[in-house]
């Protein structure tokens, strides 16, 4: 079962899947994991180490990241507004 963690310092939620994905899935994984009603997929940016999906919750704009050399994936807010809503998204998230 995939973990989540809010880190209120950097304003992120971490993100502990069961099975990484690999550089070439994550687009692929982020739209599964991210495929709830409250939640709209937006554009996918690929490079070199670092892969990213922006979507919006509650009409605001949050980004899931993906760095494939540390194995690492999390949540960040875009903007101050967002921000406030991380623990929102990270229990809808958890619950659903």
């Amino acid at each position: 079962m995939t973990q989540l963690a809010i880190d209120s310092q950097h304003h992120v939620i971490i993100i502990t899947p069961d099975v990484m994905p690999s550089a070439d899935e994550f687009d692929f994984w982020g739209r599964i994991f991210l495929h709830h009603d409250a939640i709209s997929i937006g554009e996918f940016e690929q490079g070199v180490d670092r892969h990213m999906l922006r979507f919006s919750f509650e009409q605001l704009p949050f980004e899931l990241h993906f760095e494939h050399y540390g194995d690492n994936i999390w949540i960040s807010a875009t903007g101050v507004e967002a921000q406030g809503k991380l623990t929102e998204l990270g229990n809808y998230l958890s619950a659903s």
